[in-house]
C-alpha cells in the first residue's frame, strides 16, 4: 500500500472475538503483553517509509494493552532514528467486569483516533474500536467534520466496513470468482469526500477487481439489520447506493446518518472450559453401520462427560476410484468443565479400540491432550460512563466526550416500507418522508418456465459470526433476479434449504439498493467462534452452502443457464 501509489491514511485492522481471547490469554502470561505483536514486525519494514512519504498510520493494533505498544513503537523509532510522533486510545478495557470474564472491552468509536490525528500524531494506535472508526476517525480529522455531521459520518463508516477486511472487497471470497483473476488480489483504498461519499478502488497494476459485487459481498457481511450502529453514528444500510464509474472504481452514495445509540457494546470473553476431538475414518461399505459401532464402543466412556457430540459426514462415494474419497468422517467433540475428564485418558480409550471396532479402523491424528475453550458474549453499557481518552503525542489526556442525542427526533429517518412478508420494524419512528428506492420488490411473478439449478448460479453470497450468531446476505444483479429472490426467498424457504438453522430464530432484512437480502441466524455457532460450535465455527462457508441448494429458478433469468455476476454479465 505505501509503494503501489498516493495515500494519505494506512488503517490496519487486527482485533476480533477470537483475537481477544488470545490476546487475554497473553495478558495472564505478562501485563507487558496484550497487543499484536505482528504490528511491531511490519511496523520495521514500513515506517521509515511511511514517515518519508507522509503517511499517517492508524491500527487497532493494541488490543488489550495501546499504551504498551505506543511505548514499544517509540523504541523501535528511536533504535532506527526515525522521527515519528505516537498517540493511541484507550478507556475501552473494561477489567474487572463480571465473575470469570477474561477480556471485557467496549467498542470506540473513531472520535479519539480525530483527536490524536488533530494533535499531530504520525501513528496511533488503539486498544478495541469498531472496526470502521479506523477509518471514520481520519476522515473526521482530514475535513474536521462535526459529531453531529451524521450523514458524513455515516458515509466514512460505510467506506471503512467496505475496507475492514481488506482484499474481501477486491475479488478475495468473492462468490463469482471464476468470472475474475483473483489469484493475487490487491488491497482497496477509499477516496472519501467532503460529503462522506467515497469511491473504492485499488492501486494501479495490483490483482483482483473492484466491482458492484464485490462492494456489495463486503457491505453485507458481519451486519444484521438495515440500521448499522455505531458508537459515533448509525448508518442506513438499505440508502447506500453503488455504481461502477469506471474500471476498478465503485461509487458510495446516498449514505444516511442518524445519531448512535446512548450505549456501547461490550465485547466480553471467557475461558468455557476443556475440549478434545477425534475423527474416526470409516472406509467402504455399511457407513452407517461402522459409525453405530464405535458410538456404542464408547457410550460408557463418554457418560460422564459434559456434552459429547457425534458429526457424520458422508464424504463417501459409491464405487470410489480412490480410498479417500471412498471414506466418510465420524468427529467425536468432547467438552467438560474438567481437563481430565476429556483429556489424554478419554481420547486415548478411543484410539484403542483399534483393533476391537470396525474394519479399517483409523482415526485422522495420534490422540491428543485437552485444549481450554473459550466463549464471547456481548452486552451493553451507558456511553457516558465508558472513560474515552486519547493520549496524545505530548503525554496529554484528552477525554473525549460521547456524542450528542438529538432532542429533535425528526432527525432520524424511518425504515424504508418492508415489503407484508417481512419483519416490521421493532423500533418505529416518526413518518418524516423517506429517500425513495427505485428497486422496490414488485411481488411474486406469474408461473413461468423454471429451471432447476443451484442458487448460485443467479445469486452470490457472503457469510460470517457475530458472536454465537451467524449472518448470511444474498444478492443479484438485475431488478428481475431482485424481484424473484424477495418474492422466494422468505425465512421459511432458508430454513428448508439449510436444514441446521430449523429451530433458531431467522430475521430476513430486505436491501433493495442493493437488490440484496441479509438474513440473520440467531445462535447458530454456540457460544462464539473459540467454542468451535460447529465444523464451520464462524460460518464463513454457510453463504456458500446456500449457494450450492438447487431452487427452481425462472429460466429467463438464467441465459444460456450460465451464472450472472453481479455486474450483470454472465462469465
Amino acid at each position: 500500500m505505501l509503494t503501489g501509489g498516493p495515500l494519505d491514511v494506512l488503517t490496519g485492522d487486527y482485533l476480533a472475538e477470537l483475537t481477544m481471547l488470545i490476546l487475554g490469554r497473553d495478558r495472564l502470561k505478562s501485563p507487558e503483553l496484550g497487543y499484536a505483536k505482528t504490528f511491531l514486525r511490519q511496523l520495521e519494514r514500513s515506517l521509515a517509509l511511511a514517515r518519508e512519504r507522509g503517511v499517517r498510520i492508524v491500527a487497532n493494533a493494541g488490543g488489550l494493552n495501546p499504551a504498551g505498544l505506543a511505548d514499544a513503537i517509540r523504541a523501535l523509532a528511536a533504535a532506527a532514528g526515525i522521527p515519528v510522533s505516537v498517540a493511541h486510545v484507550e478507556g475501552d478495557d473494561l477489567m474487572p467486569f463480571a465473575e470469570g470474564a477474561l477480556t471485557a472491552n467496549a467498542y470506540l468509536g473513531g472520535a479519539g483516533i480525530t483527536a490524536c490525528l488533530r494533535a499531530g500524531a504520525d501513528v496511533v494506535v488503539t486498544g478495541r474500536v469498531t472496526d470502521a472508526a479506523l477509518v471514520s476517525g481520519p476522515a473526521a480529522w482530514w475535513f474536521d467534520w462535526a459529531p453531529d455531521d451524521h450523514d458524513r459520518l455515516a458515509g466514512a463508516v460505510v467506506a471503512g466496513h467496505v475496507l475492514e477486511c481488506g482484499t474481501q472487497s477486491t475479488g478475495g471470497n468473492y462468490s463469482f470468482f471464476t468470472a475474475h483473476d483473483v489469484r493475487r488480489p490487491g488491497f482497496p483504498l477509499a477516496e472519501i469526500a467532503q460529503d462522506g461519499s467515497s469511491v473504492i478502488t485499488k492501486h494501479p497494476g495490483t490483482g483482483g477487481v473492484v466491482s458492484v459485487g464485490t462492494v456489495t459481498a463486503q457491505l453485507l457481511y458481519e451486519t444484521q439489520g438495515p440500521r448499522y450502529l455505531g458508537p459515533d453514528v448509525t448508518a442506513r444500510l438499505d440508502t447506500v447506493r453503488l455504481a461502477q464509474v469506471d474500471a476498478d472504481r465503485v461509487s458510495v452514495t446516498g449514505v444516511v446518518g442518524e445519531a448512535p445509540p446512548t450505549t456501547l457494546k461490550v465485547g466480553v470473553t471467557r475461558i468455557g472450559g476443556w475440549r478434545n476431538e477425534v475423527v474416526f475414518v470409516l472406509t467402504g461399505l455399511d457407513i452407517e453401520e461402522k459409525a453405530a459401532l464405535v458410538q456404542a464402543q464408547l457410550a460408557e466412556a463418554l457418560s460422564q462427560v459434559a456434552t459429547a457430540d457425534w458429526t457424520l459426514a458422508r464424504t463417501d462415494h459409491e464405487d470410489a476410484r480412490t480410498e479417500e474419497t471412498a471414506s466418510a468422517l465420524l468427529r467425536l467433540v468432547v467438552r467438560d468443565p474438567s481437563p481430565d475428564r476429556v483429556g489424554r485418558a478419554l481420547t486415548s480409550e478411543a484410539v484403542e479400540l483399534a483393533l476391537a471396532s470396525y474394519p479399517g479402523f483409523h482415526v485422522t491424528s495420534p490422540p491428543g491432550p485437552a485444549q481450554p475453550y473459550g466463549i464471547f458474549t456481548s452486552s451493553t453499557v451507558p456511553s457516558a460512563t465508558v472513560p474515552h481518552v486519547a493520549v496524545l503525542p505530548d503525554g496529554t489526556r484528552h477525554p473525549v466526550p460521547s456524542p450528542p442525542v438529538p432532542s429533535d427526533p425528526s432527525d432520524v429517518v424511518p425504515p424504508v416500507p418492508t415489503h407484508p412478508s417481512d419483519p416490521v420494524p421493532s423500533d418505529p419512528v416518526p413518518p418524516v418522508p423517506a429517500r425513495p428506492l427505485d428497486r422496490a420488490p414488485a411481488g411474486p411473478a406469474p408461473a413461468e418456465p423454471t429451471v432447476r439449478v443451484p442458487l448460485g448460479r443467479l445469486a452470490g453470497a457472503r457469510s460470517g459470526d457475530k458472536g454465537g450468531d451467524a449472518n448470511i446476505g444474498v444478492w443479484v444483479g438485475s431488478d428481475e433476479a431482485w424481484e424473484w429472490l424477495h418474492a422466494t426467498l422468505t425465512v421459511e424457504e432458508l430454513q428448508s434449504l439449510l436444514p441446521e438453522t430449523a429451530g433458531l430464530a431467522v430475521t430476513r432484512h430486505p436491501l433493495p439498493n442493493l437488490r440484496a437480502l441479509n438474513f440473520t441466524i440467531a445462535g447458530i455457532l454456540g457460544a462464539g467462534v473459540a467454542s468451535a460450535h460447529r465444523f464451520d465455527p464462524q460460518a464463513k462457508a454457510l453463504g456458500e452452502w446456500l449457494r450450492a441448494r438447487h431452487v427452481d429458478i425462472p429460466a429467463r433469468l438464467l441465459p444460456t443457464h450460465l451464472p450472472l455476476t453481479p455486474e450483470g454479465t454472465a462469465p
